[in-house]
């Protein structure tokens, strides 16, 4: 049992898909530090000018304010932090948008790459293949056909 599991991890981590994985981390946490400065610096302060300087990220609902008496605060402030979720949502947004954008692309290149009518890009040798296959299959299917018909004629003849 122990070693079908390491037989199995060994497979999983030879095709690939561990290394994919990592790379996609990687890239992930990078991406996170320039969306954080998209966000921070390039969408909220036009956003904070349109609203007459807000500065989001403090912005919060307070339901108790805290008393100073003689230097000393008594109960702590509580309050809802609303401008975080706003920035929070601005960050989704932003990466929701630059992740279609990316995966429209990465799609456009691969629809291109996979097309084997299309000669500017060089086609995968295994859609080439497919494609021969399937050009042949209806070259088969339309020389049955034609069999089955002449057959039919035939026999109402």
């Amino acid at each position: 049992m122990k070693f079908k599991l390491l037989k199995e991890f060994k497979e999983f981590a030879v095709k690939g898909n561990m290394i994919d994985i990592a790379i996609g981390v990687i890239i992930g946490a990078a991406f996170n530090k320039v969306v954080d400065v998209l966000v921070k610096e390039i969408f909220l302060p036009p956003l904070s000018f349109l609203t007459d300087g807000i500065n989001w990220e403090n912005k919060r609902w307070i339901l108790r304010e805290s008393v100073t008496e003689a230097g000393i605060t008594k109960p702590e402030e509580i309050a809802i932090g609303y401008g975080k979720l706003i920035e929070a949502g601005v960050d989704f947004l932003i990466i929701g948008f630059t992740i279609f954008l990316v995966v429209k692309f990465m799609n456009s290149l691969r629809n291109k790459s996979e097309d084997p009518a299309n000669t500017a890009e060089v086609t995968p040798k295994n859609i080439e293949l497919l494609h021969s296959m399937v050009q042949k299959m209806d070259a088969q299917i339309s020389l049955l056909e034609r069999m089955v018909e002449n057959n039919t004629g035939a026999k109402n003849q």
